[in-house]
């Protein structure tokens, strides 16, 4: 394949641009390389990092607020939220483990996943069924009320 066809091939073929840009990069054929692309791809893998660990963090912490504001639902309810919380801080554990830079964005990725966190909690205890009290906004912290150690603790199911 000629290199002047990678900048097409990218918009007709991804995968294919793909396979050709890292046969490129392995042979070391860097004049090959459709450098414009490649760090497009580049800024969006890592943005999508971002992105994973927030949307993790927002289901985290939506349950972690609805166990501590809705202390009161039936159990039934409460055992679905522990299992997400589980499954949410195991994936934000993975993350950071296999990212530690990512450590360094928590601040920001924090503060981006509560609004959205807080929100879900507020939606999901409005759909409460079955004679479970309703909470209303107000009861849910503008801030996120937990801490990193919290979040990411194995055996911390909310509480302020």
């Amino acid at each position: 394949m000629s290199p002047l066809n990678l900048t097409d091939l990218y918009e007709q073929d991804f995968y294919r641009w793909l396979t050709e840009t890292s046969k490129y990069l392995n042979e070391g054929n860097f004049e090959a390389i459709d450098t414009a692309h490649l760090i497009e791809e580049l800024n969006d893998l890592g943005n999508s990092s971002k992105a994973a660990l927030e949307s993790n963090l927002a289901v985290l912490i939506a349950h972690l607020l609805k166990l501590t504001v809705q202390a009161d639902a039936p159990d039934t309810m409460k055992n679905s939220w522990y299992n997400s919380i589980d499954e949410h801080r195991q994936r934000v554990q993975k993350q950071l483990k296999k990212n530690p830079s990512l450590k360094s964005y928590w601040a920001t990725a924090l503060a981006e996943a509560y609004g959205d966190a807080r929100k879900l909690a507020i939606k999901e205890g409005q759909r409460a069924k079955f004679g479970v009290p309703l909470h209303g906004a107000s009861d849910y912290p503008q801030q996120c009320p937990f801490s990193q150690d919290q979040i990411l603790d194995d055996d911390f199911y909310g509480g302020f």
